[in-house]
């Protein structure tokens, strides 16, 4: 979603606080309807609640422990209130909640994402879980 809204200019402004552009959810949505109303559309993005239930038949949450995500959110020159702020969302599991409460509970999943070993072994998982729907829907 990050790399369609650059292309696409999909923003409704800018946020000094967080240092960063604010998403314009209704283009982004208006962008992926025809794409998504195809099928076979994985959605990488760090939040949910605006895209409509019926887009997903599964959602992985990734959590990162916070000793993790601390320095990989430094490193990539989070500082102030944005990189507290995506401290704490994690320790209170917002995104997860969010998730939760937008998504059918049995389609959302959370996944360890510290170290390069748990992206592979989620990488294998999904895959794992797209081969079986296939199986089962096709």
């Amino acid at each position: 979603v990050g790399d369609l809204a650059k292309e696409g200019e999909l923003y409704e402004g800018f946020d000094e606080e967080y240092e960063c552009p604010i998403l314009d959810e209704d283009r982004v949505i208006d962008e992926l309807e025809d794409k998504m109303s195809d099928g076979g559309v994985i959605i990488d993005y760090h939040g949910c609640d605006f895209f409509p239930e019926r887009w997903f038949h599964i959602v992985f949450v990734l959590r990162t422990e916070n000793s993790f995500l601390y320095d990989r959110l430094e490193s990539r020159g989070y500082k102030g209130k944005k990189l507290q702020d995506n401290i704490q969302c994690e320790i209170f599991q917002t995104l997860y909640e969010e998730a939760v409460s937008s998504y059918r509970e049995e389609i959302v999943h959370q996944l360890p994402s510290n170290t390069p070993e748990d992206l592979e072994r989620n990488l294998d998982q999904i895959m794992q879980w797209i081969e079986q729907w296939m199986k089962d829907n096709n």
